[in-house]
């Protein structure tokens, strides 16, 4: 018989998530994060900021009215004006959340808000109350909470819950908490707020110590409920909770914990992976659950035991968590029907348009490489899916360089029915030397703030991935390249980010900078 408790989890990617430097995304990236969370068998999903510009309400509305089988969640300040923006923004979902938000910790009362205890009450049941006129499910989250006064947390909790608050949320805003310490507020929260009850107690860690999800598991074996965290720990600073190593440890470990969660974990590389390549944030290898060695193994005595007895050296199945068995199988021979199949297991639902450009590229690629893995395929997918308008396309280059002396570089662009070609003598190298001609060709000029290179897959004919990150007018944007020709790839990337850049220059803006603090 299962006893286990049902554990919420509320997934804040698309808001605490996002503000991960450089891991903004456009509304389209968003709600296809959104879906694919739906899939994964996310409770609630904080879709974001509504006030804090016009794209994240955009973003938020359009989450509200087109991602079906989870809650939408909208955060707000308690004030008016913010929770009237998250009710527009989430009032034709099928199920609205407003999470409003208010720092209770001493450091935060005197130096952000100057405020006393009791107008920090005050505003706080005011906030809960104006949202509760809204919807039903009201979130409330007394910022820094971690860092506040057992006694004044439990009188806001308390009051909030009175209000009309059906989740009180703990924030670990700035990654201070241990284990020890969160259960003890968890259990506090529990005996001394007589009002507990009628409200399900949340948990919000950051992973400033690295304690994030040791500090949620803390939590939920004091008798939390709800867990919020991100894919891949992505968020501010050192990021969140990671979504994918808190269920699992909580799968894994029931005799532990007695929790369990309604997350599909079949769907969590898959989703990993999504998010990765949407956001440029490169999951390292031997990050837990999702990376690529999290079930590679080298040393003889382990290769010799799992042989043996799997168990002797994994607590999981890879299966269990997305990755497949087996990691190559297809080439130049192999056909649609084996493709879609393997885009299937990958976790990619691909309609007929879609299936026939991927196999297009995947057989041109196919004559470049001998063997096809897993990794090559779910990149050369994600290439097609999410590719973003293009107003400039990457025909070609030519590089004549030697040791020590200044490359020449041609470059070959389309825009429309037009062909540029720009010739280039200068740069540090062939790769610098492309970029500076790709902003001559295209005549958008930037600063490249980060670019990496890695393999995508394994031996010498492996495809190159490519992300750069560029600066224009002080907002940053991000390009991603594939290539068996680390050259191309380069500038693939280099002139993907161009086209975001054209493409967000034609239209309003889509981000700006939040008006406050979150938790």
């Amino acid at each position: 018989m299962n006893t286990s408790r049902r554990i919420t989890i509320f997934d804040t990617t698309l808001r605490d998530g996002e503000q991960s430097p450089g891991a903004s995304m456009n509304i389209k990236e968003k709600l296809e994060v959104a879906h694919a969370l739906v899939s994964l068998g996310v409770d609630v999903i904080e879709a974001g900021f509504p006030i804090a510009s016009p794209g994240d309400f955009e973003a938020v509305r359009e989450i509200a009215r087109q991602v079906h089988g989870a809650t939408i969640c909208g955060l707000a300040r308690c004030n008016p004006a913010d929770i009237d923006r998250a009710w527009e923004a989430l009032q034709e979902a099928p199920k609205a959340r407003i999470h409003v938000f208010l720092a209770t910790s001493a450091i935060h009362r005197e130096f952000k808000l100057r405020m006393g205890k009791d107008e920090i009450i005050q505003r706080a049941v005011a906030g809960v109350q104006r949202a509760a006129s809204y919807c039903g499910d009201i979130e409330f989250s007394p910022e820094d909470a971690a860092r506040t006064e057992v006694d004044f947390l439990c009188q806001v909790v308390e009051a909030a819950i009175d209000a009309g608050a059906t989740t009180v949320n703990i924030p670990d805003t700035v990654g201070y908490a241990t284990p020890s310490h969160m259960a003890s507020v968890i259990r506090t929260l529990r005996e001394r707020v007589p009002n507990i009850e009628q409200a399900v107690i949340s948990i919000h860690c950051h992973n400033d110590l690295g304690l994030a999800v040791a500090n949620s598991l803390a939590a939920v074996e004091a008798g939390a409920g709800q867990i919020e965290c991100t894919i891949n720990g992505i968020g501010e600073r050192a990021g969140n909770c990671a979504l994918e190593e808190v269920v699992m440890a909580l799968r894994v470990r029931n005799d532990v914990y007695h929790a369990d969660t309604g997350i599909i974990s079949q769907r969590l590389v898959p989703t990993s992976r999504l998010v990765s390549n949407i956001t440029g944030i490169q999951v390292q290898r031997n990050k837990a659950i999702v990376g690529r060695n999290a079930f590679a193994h080298e040393a003889g005595i382990h290769q010799d035991g799992y042989l043996k007895e799997r168990t002797t050296y994994e607590i999981m199945r890879p299966e269990d968590v997305g990755f497949l068995k087996t990691d190559l199988v297809l080439g130049k021979h192999s056909g649609r029907a084996a493709l879609a199949d393997r885009a299937k297991s990958l976790g990619y639902q691909l309609t007929e348009d879609q299936l026939q450009t991927v196999f297009e590229k995947f057989k041109e690629l196919a004559d470049k490489k001998k063997e096809i893995y897993d990794s090559d395929l779910a990149v050369l997918i994600e290439q097609q899916i999410r590719e973003i308008p293009r107003q400039w396309e990457f025909l070609g280059y030519e590089v004549s360089v030697a040791t020590g002396d200044v490359p020449e570089v041609t470059v070959r662009v389309r825009r429309g029915d037009e062909e540029v070609s720009h010739t280039n003598h200068g740069g540090d190298g062939p790769i610098d030397a492309v970029f500076l001609a790709l902003e001559e060709a295209t005549g958008v000029h930037v600063v490249c703030k980060d670019f990496q290179v890695h393999s995508v897959s394994v031996g010498k004919d492996a495809q190159g991935e490519v992300t750069v990150e560029v600066d224009y007018h002080g907002q940053s944007y991000r390009g991603r390249g594939v290539s068996t020709d680390t050259v191309e790839a380069s500038a693939i990337a280099f002139l993907d980010a161009i086209n975001r850049v054209a493409m967000v220059a034609d239209g309003p803006s889509k981000k700006s900078t939040p008006p406050a603090a979150t938790p």
